[in-house]
């Protein structure tokens, strides 16, 4: 599936390229390193041989839903599929420069707001913005991962393992994030708009228990 990034806005067909290019390389890359084929990673990720092979060679960008699964067939975080040749040099994000991955409808975005040469990936910052009425389904991450979300602005509810949290602004839900979670905007006309820690529980392949 090709994301809804290509859309009329210049910075998004931007995204889509910056995004598909550092993807394709680290895909490789971390499917070589872990020894799985095509056919392997598919069986895991959940996600099919002929779509992992456009990704791969970068004739397609993955949405959001795919990339997640991707990461978790490889037992790797979400951001190593975007990494970037390390600096050791401070880093500025500017906003108009930062990777935006949207949902297949568009009607999520997911704003990475950390540089993605850092080499230790057990936690991650994203701005996330729902539209009206918008809803973003996500699949159990690695074990022991946790989500700490604060609303910034309008209204969210979110879903885990099916109990709805309904958010006001600078609430804050924190949640283990290993099993089935959503997103969602219930108003009607204004964005909702949530800062997201993402922290992995333990190294990479480990297992990590619950509390």
């Amino acid at each position: 599936m090709v994301s809804d990034m290509a859309n009329d806005d210049p910075r998004s067909r931007l995204d889509s390229d910056v995004v598909g290019a550092a993807v394709a390389r680290n895909l490789a890359l971390l499917r070589q390193e872990a020894g799985l084929s095509l056919e392997k990673l598919a069986e895991r990720a959940g996600v099919s041989k002929a779509m992992l092979n456009q990704i791969e060679k970068g004739r397609s960008t993955p949405t959001i839903t795919v990339l997640w699964k991707i990461a978790d067939g490889l037992n790797v975080p979400f951001g190593r599929l975007l990494q970037v040749p390390r600096t050791e040099q401070p880093v500025l994000l500017r906003h108009g420069d930062s990777k935006v991955l949207l949902s297949a409808d568009g009607a999520f975005a997911s704003r990475a707001l950390f540089p993605f040469d850092e080499l230790d990936h057990s936690t991650e910052f994203y701005e996330l913005t729902i539209k009206p009425g918008g809803r973003e389904e996500a699949a159990p991450h690695r074990r022991g991962t946790r989500e700490y979300l604060a609303l910034v602005s309008g209204t969210a509810e979110i879903s885990v393992a099916g109990e709805v949290h309904r958010l006001a602004p600078r609430d804050t839900l924190v949640f283990y994030a290993d099993v089935t979670h959503a997103y969602a905007n219930p108003h009607p006309t204004e964005d909702a708009r949530l800062f997201l820690v993402m922290a992995y529980g333990g190294a990479v392949g480990a297992t990590v228990p619950r509390r």
